[in-house]
This record gives C-alpha cells, sequence and structure tokens, in this order.
C-alpha cells in the first residue's frame, strides 16, 4: 500500500480486519506529501518511484491507497505494470443509496475533485442527487502532524463542513483517506444526523476478491505482519503512525534502508490487470 503520507493507515484498518494473513508492506510517501497540490505528471512520477519500490518488497498486489494518486496515476499503473492495482474511489455510490435529502457533500483535495475520473463518477449520479464538493486545503496536513483534534483542526473542519449542512447535506463523502482518521471530530461538528461515508471495507473486499481469483490469497493460519516505510524522516513520521495504528508496535523505516526482495513476502509475479 502506498499513500502520499499516513492517510492510507485509515484503509489499513479494514485491510487487516477483512485479510488478517497477509503481510502488508505500507509506504508513506512524506517527502511528498501533499499531493493535492502536484500535477498529473508528478504524482505519476511519485506512483512509478512508489510501485517500483513495492515490487522490489516482492509484494503482489498494490493498493494505491490515496484518492489524489488513484484519479492522477492508477490508469497509467494498470497499463505500465502487470500485477494488480486496487485504487480509491470517492464513495458517492452508497452517499447516494443513504441520503434522504438528495443532498450529498463530497470533502476531498482540489486535485482529486479536478480530476476526470472523479467527474466521470459524479456524471452517473448528476440526476438522482445535488452534490456539492468542497475541497480541503490543509486537512490533510492537520492528519499528518498528527493533530487529530486540535484547535486548527477544528476550525478547518467547522469551515469545511458547515457550509454543506447548511445547504442541506445529510451525508459526507470523506473523499481522500486522511479524513477517516478525524472521523470522530467531523462527527462532532456534523452532529448524530449526518453520515460520514468513505470506501475502506470496499477496497478490503475488492482486494479479497482480486487475491481469491488470482490464487494469490494467503492461508488463515497465522497472522500477517505490516511492515512499515517512508520517503520522509522516519523519526517525524513515526510518532504521527505510532498514534494512529496503536495495536502493535510500529518501527518506521526509511525507503532508501529497505532490503529487497524479502523472502518473507510473496515473490512478484506477472498477472493480468483487474
Amino acid at each position: 500500500m502506498f499513500d502520499s503520507g499516513v492517510g492510507g493507515v485509515s484503509v489499513l484498518y479494514d485491510v487487516q480486519r477483512q485479510l488478517p494473513a497477509e503481510d502488508i508492506v505500507y509506504v508513506a510517501d512524506s517527502a511528498y506529501c501533499p499531493y493535492g497540490g502536484r500535477s498529473a505528471a508528478e504524482i505519476i512520477a511519485r506512483a512509478e518511484v512508489l510501485t517500483e519500490f513495492l515490487i522490489d518488497q516482492g509484494c503482489k498486489l498494490i493498493v494505491v491507497a490515496c484518492n489524489t494518486a488513484t484519479i492522477a496515476a492508477v490508469e497509467w499503473l494498470r497499463a505500465h505494470y502487470t500485477l494488480p492495482f486496487v485504487g480509491m474511489e470517492p464513495a458517492v455510490k452508497p452517499a447516494v443509496q443513504h441520503t434522504q435529502t438528495g443532498v450529498i457533500g463530497v470533502l476531498a483535495t482540489g486535485a482529486a475533485l479536478s480530476g476526470e475520473r472523479f467527474h466521470r463518477l459524479a456524471a452517473q449520479y448528476d440526476s438522482a442527487v445535488r452534490m456539492i464538493t468542497q475541497p480541503c486545503p490543509g486537512l490533510a496536513e492537520q492528519v499528518e502532524a498528527g493533530d487529530l483534534d486540535g484547535p486548527l483542526t477544528r476550525m478547518l473542519v467547522e469551515q469545511y463542513t458547515l457550509p454543506l449542512l447548511e445547504q442541506g447535506c445529510d451525508t459526507l463523502v470523506l473523499g481522500c483517506t486522511h479524513y477517516p482518521l478525524l472521523r470522530p471530530l467531523i462527527a462532532a461538528v456534523a452532529g448524530p444526523d449526518v453520515a460520514l461515508i468513505d470506501t475502506g471495507a470496499a477496497v478490503a473486499r475488492q482486494i479479497e476478491r482480486l487475491l481469491k481469483h488470482h490464487g494469490l490469497q494467503t492461508p488463515a493460519d497465522q497472522p500477517g505482519h505490516i511492515r512499515w516505510y517512508t520517503s520522509g524522516d522516519p523519526l517525524l513520521v513515526q510518532p504521527v503512525i505510532a498514534r494512529l495504528w496503536p495495536h502493535e508496535h510500529v518501527d518506521v523505516a526509511a525507503m532508501s534502508a529497505a532490503p529487497q526482495r524479502n523472502n518473507a513476502l510473496a515473490p512478484h509475479v506477472s498477472l493480468n490487470n483487474s
């Protein structure tokens, strides 16, 4: 799995719950975070670097655990590599199914909302609901800093969510993997009558389907392990991930220190994309 930073940890919760026997390599591209202000070409370049790194670790499937990177790069990755990729997609469909007011809000990065992939997704539901999009500059950076509930983070959450509620939104799509990590704060601001929807569980189910389809699922006879890497400074990234992942000891290493083709993980395999 890779993300621009620590946001993909929100997806990792669901993946490990669904597939507890799988070994997982997580890479936080913290040196280049956030992706929201970067061009598609820059994001594709980073996605290529991170994919090559994960292949070198023996990964059999790659999760692009970042909405912005999925929109900019997942189609390019699938065209250039033979192993399966699972990307993120804002949970618009379940939000449309859930709303009672017919008005949904989508919280995401500016880059994600301006991407062609999101426009195609949104166009499918134009006639079904009123969809209000809200770019959230600065919010992912607060998560990266480990500030999940401080005054500045609360101010930003209020700034981005309250106008949506005033326009009748009863369902909010958390369209960046960083935002589910702020779920308690967003829920407190939005109130109990507003549903918060993300795609972590759906992504986990898709990973399981692909692994079964390709005969790659690990037998569930022992728990899997997580290895953590970052392109940034591990001393800065580790305490943030440790707060987000308190279930077990977290040891974050620099990408440059990664062992090559670790035999503890499945070997790289050539597959048709799905």
